[in-house]
């Protein structure tokens, strides 16, 4: 991954522009809104370059980790008004406590059971009592599904970004998946670099989602991710901290 998040990581503003994350970013505000709407601190692991926080923080206040040194120093050009740690979220120990925790689709990189159960632990450490957590993975076992998709965009200074993503069909008792990006890069001179890499995701049942989310000492509600736009079916697991409403 040292391709995508962090050799290309200035380029992520036109790999997935910031605009495309405003409807996902309110539908995801409002999901917590319903469940916790007292909440005011919001902890973001796996950040990334801090889209979906650019709007998350006109609600919240943000602090955002991830683990790759480019996309933060993205995210903090685009949210110099949040705190950006760096850390994994397996380990992350932050010695504070949030109204809500909240992950994306980092929550894919996860491979194994002790990985996604290690993740789990550092929200559930975070949270105050009572506290929500919403985690929105991309991959699903039940609802796995191959596929492609491409995108990207231009800037006005001539840069410019192609990308196709392909992540191939699995076997049936498959417990990861892969997901191919090619980029084709323009820089503002004109010359264009193309560049390959390979992404491993975990694949968990929902009822691996919640065996492992109840060990953690959470509460678990599951719904449908019904957010606008095409792409495979989801689902948010919401997990609250036992110990408070």
């Amino acid at each position: 991954m040292q391709i995508f998040y962090e050799f290309l990581a200035p380029w992520w503003p036109l790999i997935s522009p910031v605009e495309d994350y405003e409807a996902e970013a309110r539908h995801y505000r409002e999901l917590i809104e319903a469940r916790a709407p007292a909440a005011r601190t919001l902890l973001e692991l796996g950040s990334g370059g801090g889209h979906n926080a650019f709007y998350l923080k006109q609600r919240f206040a943000m602090t955002l980790s991830d683990l790759s040194d480019g996309m933060l120093a993205v995210s903090a050009k685009l949210n110099p008004d949040c705190e950006h740690v760096r850390g994994d979220m397996r380990s992350l120990e932050l010695n504070r406590r949030f109204d809500v925790v909240f992950v994306h689709d980092a929550i894919d990189y996860m491979t194994t059971e002790a990985d996604l159960e290690a993740a789990l632990g550092t929200a559930y450490r975070h949270l105050v009592p009572g506290g929500l957590a919403l985690f929105v993975p991309d991959h699903v076992r039940e609802r796995f599904e191959p596929g492609s998709e491409c995108g990207g965009s231009d800037a006005a200074d001539g840069r410019a970004v192609r990308f196709l993503e392909w992540t191939p069909g699995l076997a049936p008792d498959a417990a990861t998946g892969t997901t191919h990006y090619n980029f084709l890069v323009r820089s503002s001179d004109g010359a264009v670099q193309a560049h390959h890499e390979r992404h491993e995701f975990g694949l968990f049942s929902e009822a691996t989602w919640v065996r492992l989310l109840e060990r953690r000492g959470f509460e678990v509600e599951i719904t449908d991710d019904d957010v606008e736009g095409e792409h495979t079916p989801r689902l948010c697991f919401f997990a609250r901290r036992r110990g408070g409403a």
